[in-house]
């Protein structure tokens, strides 16, 4: 069986899509309750009489600024064919990754592959050195607000964080000062941060600055893997045809693992390919030739 879903972003994020995904296997099994009733009030989220931006926001941009002079990496990519790729990290692959910042910078499994994932991307594009782009990547604030959103809120309750980083950096650099970007970028969000983003989006000319940048999804720890609506557990899920986002998504079988989505030209996506694995698997093989 083939299941294929299309969800209105103005609805709900992936949690909860993820949580309506759950509820529709569940009541599709089962004629008991719904462990998780859903909440949908939007006024949680209202914004502040009257707005008051009080934070940057290098996540977002306006529409009546003129960056005709910059290169557009969006633009670039939609005016080529997309081929999309699944690259499977497995956990040893990942430990690899951690141990780079290892013992002095702890990191989580999706800082580490993001970190790894942005500076390959801004290798396989081969972009000036001196451009400046970014890393968007979403994170629940359901528990950074005073007081929580209730359990089973289904709207959009994410902000969009933002790492800003020089492309010589990502290519020369060592993933452990890009690793400390994402974690400074994820600190930053705080209960009066996601107020004034609310605030800033009352504002109908920002709109998410996607010109320069990746952005990165995690959908790994969602709980899809284990979603059955009668004839067992998912065997595949994808792919992504996008010139902008990236998913991280479960592997069937592995819960340690995580597959990588992403589309790209194909003569960028071999590249892409390159640095995320092989790059990685020859890194590791030079590291251990020069210990021993």
């Amino acid at each position: 069986m083939i299941l294929c879903t299309a969800i209105n972003h103005c609805l709900c994020d992936g949690i909860g899509t993820s949580q309506f995904l759950h509820a529709w296997a569940h009541a599709n099994t089962t004629s008991a309750p719904l462990p998780i009733q859903p909440f949908h009030s939007r006024h949680m989220l209202e914004p502040r009489d009257p707005p008051h931006v009080t934070h940057s926001h290098p996540s977002f941009t306006w529409t009546t600024v003129n960056k005709t002079s910059t290169f557009n990496i969006c633009k670039y990519l939609q005016s080529q064919p997309l081929a999309p790729t699944t690259l499977t990290f497995t956990p040893s692959l990942i430990i690899r990754l951690k141990k780079t910042c290892a013992p002095s910078l702890e990191c989580t499994t999706f800082e580490a592959l993001a970190a790894h994932t942005w500076c390959s991307w801004a290798r396989s594009l081969d972009l000036p050195l001196t451009m400046q782009v970014k890393l968007l990547f979403s994170v629940n604030m359901r528990k950074k607000l005073t007081p929580e959103l209730p359990q089973g809120y289904y709207g959009n309750g994410f902000v969009l964080a933002c790492a800003e980083r020089k492309v010589q950096h990502l290519v020369n650099g060592n993933i452990y000062h890009v690793v400390k970007l994402i974690q400074d970028a994820k600190t930053r969000i705080t209960d009066e941060y996601v107020r004034s983003t609310i605030d800033l989006l009352e504002d109908k000319t920002v709109k998410t600055d996607v010109s320069k940048s990746l952005v990165i999804s995690q959908w790994a720890r969602l709980g899809l893997e284990d979603l059955d609506f009668g004839g067992g557990k998912p065997m595949y899920m994808g792919s992504l045809t996008s010139e902008i986002y990236c998913l991280f998504l479960p592997v069937t079988g592995n819960c340690d693992a995580i597959s990588v989505q992403v589309s790209l030209p194909e003569d960028v996506l071999r590249r892409l390919e390159y640095y995320m694995v092989k790059f990685l698997d020859e890194k590791g093989k030079i590291e251990a030739k020069t210990f021993a």
